[in-house]
């Protein structure tokens, strides 16, 4: 809306200024032709008929005065080219708002489909809208969609360049114009447990290799969700109470953890799969020291090995936690995922 605003006031004011202008030397200058037996108002509505060329007879008898029929000209030759300029702008306004709308949707569309291993958050409330702004602040790419035209113009206030789509995605059309075969998750964030149920089964007919994580408050929804596909289920609920005691039992836990989300940096505890072309390769090899990331834990197999020696050997399919950047997880990705250690 401010910007709304900002931009009328910038085509306008000066239009409108001078308009405004004419109105106060039009009506001087026809009480000072007229004389004084016309009013102030007489004089401004003789002016404005003028301008706006409404045709009514004169308010200011101008019949044996050469000068103020000239000045009547003047007045109505300037009001009028004023009017005509602001209508030619406004109209000029509204289609190249139009067009300019139009070209963006179209640049985004095509944006869309040239996405891969993208995320897909369906539902952009409070809950959605954290999930994007963690996405959007580890360098992720991702799509939003909303019944909601609001929520997608807040979002999209903090964060314009977001992709999004409006409809219910638990439409299979619209899943598919947000490029789910192409995508490596779908966020069933949605405030309601029904329609997560359904996008998480439409979601993983259409893709199955997509991850799904489900939000979810009713306990009997769960297993259905389960069920129809979801990889993952968070009860915000639960969430919230594990977070309230944690608060209570470690609270410089809880500190570590805050300050890592809210630090520029987009510090986060990151995972990386190790494909199958790198078993045997030493840790000390497939990810040397760097102030970039910290590697923490490694998963093989079902055991953790937490902290584990420079020595360790991994396999094909284990999983690397790192404490990282988005850059350092983007250059381990590059590493294990385009360059063969020698």
């Amino acid at each position: 809306m401010n910007s709304l605003i900002k931009s009328f006031y910038a085509t306008f004011a000066g239009p409108l200024a001078a308009l405004v202008l004419v109105h106060v030397v039009g009506t001087i200058g026809y009480r000072i032709i007229g004389g004084p037996q016309y009013s102030m108002v007489d004089c401004f509505y003789m002016t404005f008929i003028t301008v706006a060329t409404i045709g009514y007879g004169e308010i200011v008898d101008l019949t044996h005065s050469e000068v103020g029929r000239l000045f009547t000209v003047f007045i109505a030759a300037t009001g009028m080219a004023i009017v005509y300029y602001m209508m030619a702008k406004m109209t000029t306004s509204l289609v190249a708002g139009e067009l300019n709308l139009i070209l963006r949707r179209q640049k985004m569309l095509k944006r869309m489909s040239e996405l891969k291993q993208h995320y897909i958050v369906c539902g952009i409330g409070r809950v959605g809208s954290n999930v994007a702004h963690e996405l959007a602040l580890t360098g992720r790419h991702y799509i939003v969609i909303d019944t909601n035209q609001a929520h997608i113009d807040a979002y999209r206030e903090r964060f314009p360049d977001t992709s999004f789509l409006h409809g219910d995605a638990s439409e299979d059309e619209l899943l598919e114009q947000a490029g789910i075969q192409r995508a490596a998750g779908v966020f069933a964030v949605t405030g309601d447990d029904a329609k997560n149920l359904v996008i998480t089964l439409s979601a993983k007919q259409l893709n199955g290799a997509a991850r799904i994580v489900a939000r979810c408050h009713e306990v009997n929804y769960i297993e259905k969700i389960r069920r129809v596909g979801a990889d993952a289920i968070v009860s915000p609920d639960f969430t919230g109470g594990m977070r309230i005691a944690s608060s209570m039992i470690r609270p410089q836990v809880v500190s570590f953890l805050d300050e890592m989300l809210r630090t520029d940096r987009g510090l986060r505890v990151e995972e990386v799969e190790v494909p199958e072309e790198f078993a045997g390769e030493t840790l000390a090899r497939l990810v040397p020291k760097s102030r970039d990331y910290v590697l923490m834990a490694v998963k093989a197999g079902g055991e953790w090995v937490f902290n584990p020696e420079e020595h360790f050997a991994v396999a094909g399919g284990n999983t690397l936690v790192l404490m990282t950047t988005p850059a350092g997880r983007r250059a381990i990705e590059q590493r294990v995922g385009l360059h063969k250690l020698g």
